[in-house]
């Protein structure tokens, strides 16, 4: 699929910096021509220029890029998960929302149909797409900045959210182990989430369902039955059992094609 192609183009070329065309036909295993069609796409995009018989990332940071990648992947998962968590948003409510590619597309979904709402985050790409968008109070927490994550983290921030007390808690996950625990990649950011979710009277957890059964360093959380998961249908059964037999809700969002309201299962 020429989505799958973009995306091995772009993680190639985020490791390389830069390659030729034939190389990257080479890679992906297709024709020459096929090759030219989809960096002429990424050059469109603003993601790549092109050079004499080869094709490079453009200016923008690497660690950027990375995230970038990472919000391509799983993207129609993602968008159905944000769209049945964006009913969950209630008017006049006070929300956090985390640095998380997931979170991030619920942003976007309240960009598209904002509501009045005090919307704090830690995530500099959320507060980007929240920019100037009519009845959102947005305000970006202070911190240190993580770049590989674009997030505010550290004792600054985790002073903030001490002062706060949120209705909701919109928050991403690295992984979701067997033991019913959330897990991060990083200390900083596994901190902050512990605190986010003391400071708020409910959690929402948005993570796709590739995230379960697995572990990261850091622990974060349990899974109680205050807290609500929202994942895509692609999640193994027996996992989902387990963490629904803990006493939390799970949703299930059955992205259909060309249709971003997601489906809800029991």
């Amino acid at each position: 699929m020429k989505v799958d192609r973009l995306e091995a183009i772009r993680h190639h070329l985020y490791a390389q910096g830069a390659s030729s065309m034939d190389a990257l036909a080479t890679l992906i295993g297709v024709s020459a021509a096929t090759v030219r069609r989809d960096v002429q796409t990424l050059e469109q995009q603003g993601f790549v220029s092109r050079t004499h018989g080869g094709v490079r990332l453009i200016g923008k940071a690497d660690v950027e890029i990375a995230f970038e990648v990472r919000e391509q992947q799983n993207l129609p998962q993602k968008r159905a998960i944000a769209a049945l968590a964006y009913h969950l948003v209630e008017p006049q409510s006070s929300i956090f929302l985390d640095a998380g590619t997931t979170v991030l597309q619920l942003a976007r979904r309240l960009r598209l149909e904002p509501m009045p709402l005090t919307v704090f985050t830690n995530g500099l790409r959320v507060a980007q797409e929240l920019m100037g968008v009519p009845k959102l109070k947005v305000t970006l927490i202070g911190g240190q900045l993580r770049a590989e994550n674009a997030s505010l983290v550290g004792p600054a921030a985790e002073a903030v959210l001490g002062r706060l007390w949120l209705d909701k808690l919109f928050l991403g996950a690295n992984a979701i182990g067997d033991d019913a625990c959330i897990y991060s990649i990083d200390a900083a950011e596994a901190s902050l989430a512990e605190r986010m979710i003391a400071r708020a009277a409910s959690t929402v957890v948005l993570t796709e369902s590739g995230k379960f059964g697995r572990r990261a360093t850091f622990l974060v959380a349990r899974l109680v039955p205050s807290m609500r998961v929202i994942t895509d249908c692609g999640v193994d059964a027996a996992r989902c059992r387990a963490v629904r037999d803990a006493g939390v809700i799970v949703t299930l969002a059955d992205p259909e094609p060309g249709d971003a309201a997601g489906r809800c299962s029991p």
